[in-house]
């Protein structure tokens, strides 16, 4: 699950921000490697954040309150270290974490509780009550909006069941993708939130063209957008990871986050065997690459065995001086981006 989450996340970065329509221009000949710097994939908050909540749930997997404790001493850790790509909410959140006050949510219906949230279903996939005790008391160290809440449960319960599928013989083909998403679904108490997850049912049921999927879903970094757009695509297109994976960023807007979204639950569903080994291996493998997060997984597993292992370390100024190195890099795509946009015109 977090492979798949780092490959949706370095996959959509490059595209992030840029329509469907410039998408489908720029990358008419396929998706399918990584752009920001030669072919070298970065992952980003999605990530990052999805990292940081598993080092949480090692830590204090049977206290929320200790585990979220733990979660927003890491983010004020992770924030100084100047990442890239963080939600104007989130940033709000960090700065009220380090200054150590006690409600530090924002009422924001961004995504950015929900990108994360998938590691909290898998961990506790035979749970469901751990699940929405530490899915909700996560999801409030930064969002506090009900809809921003009930779109990390939904992830959550998303991935605690399409992991439970594959591991009970229920399948990993289209019907078992409704069935997990009709017991998903019930989590999500806010109606604006439900209804569109619904609409995103239907659409991808009826097959329905990608433009009218836009129209009716939309797929900016707004959690009403975010989650539904990325739902409609596990549902329609989840049978493939990578064809998954290419459909969410075409559709642009929140790119990197979408498609961690649908790479997390195509990892919960089948595993490591089907997700893109090329792109797993391009990834760079300093902190939150795929060793990283395999030590992670490792220790996450090792709760459930009784044999613990600790979080992995990472030497922290080499995340800082990544991040910094990186800033020149993302600039000059932007003015790049900005230079073809108006070419076009």
């Amino acid at each position: 699950m977090l492979l798949g989450t780092s490959v949706g996340d370095a996959l959509g970065l490059y595209m992030e921000g840029l329509s469907s329509k410039t998408i489908h221009k720029w990358f008419a000949s396929g998706i399918d490697r990584y752009y920001l710097l030669g072919e070298i994939g970065f992952v980003s908050d999605d990530t990052e954040q999805s990292a940081l909540i598993a080092q949480s749930l090692i830590r204090h997997p049977n206290d929320s309150l200790a585990c979220a404790r733990a979660f927003r001493v890491a983010m004020v850790g992770w924030f100084s270290r100047m990442p890239f790509g963080v939600g104007r909410a989130t940033c709000f959140a960090c700065l009220k974490m380090a200054l150590f006050l006690k409600d530090t949510g924002i009422r924001s219906a961004g995504n950015g509780a929900a990108m994360r949230a998938a590691i909290i279903g898998i961990f506790f996939y035979d749970d469901e009550a751990r699940r929405r005790e530490f899915g909700e008391r996560l999801a409030r160290t930064t969002h506090s909006d009900e809809r921003a809440v009930d779109g990390a449960l939904f992830v959550a319960e998303m991935a605690a069941h399409a992991y439970s599928g594959r591991n009970f013989a229920v399948g990993d083909g289209e019907t078992a993708r409704y069935r997990f998403f009709d017991s998903a679904v019930k989590v999500v108490n806010e109606p604006s939130l439900k209804a569109l997850l619904l609409t995103a049912r239907t659409l991808a049921e009826t097959k329905a063209e990608a433009d009218l999927v836009l129209e009716r879903l939309g797929s900016s970094g707004f959690v009403n957008h975010s989650v539904p757009i990325s739902t409609y695509t596990f549902l329609r297109f989840g049978s493939d990871t990578m064809s998954a994976l290419q459909s969410v960023i075409y559709a642009g807007g929140d790119t990197d986050t979408n498609a961690a979204m649908v790479g997390a639950w195509c990892g919960a569903l089948r595993g490591e065997k089907d997700l893109p080994q090329d792109l797993i291996s391009q990834i760079n493998n300093g902190p939150f690459g795929p060793k990283h997060l395999r030590k992670l997984a490792r220790g996450l597993a090792s709760i459930k065995g009784g044999n613990i292992v600790p979080p992995p370390v990472y030497f922290w100024p080499l995340a800082f001086s990544r991040n910094v190195a990186l800033i020149p890099i993302i600039l000059s795509h932007t003015f790049v981006r900005i230079v073809r946009s108006v070419g076009r015109r």
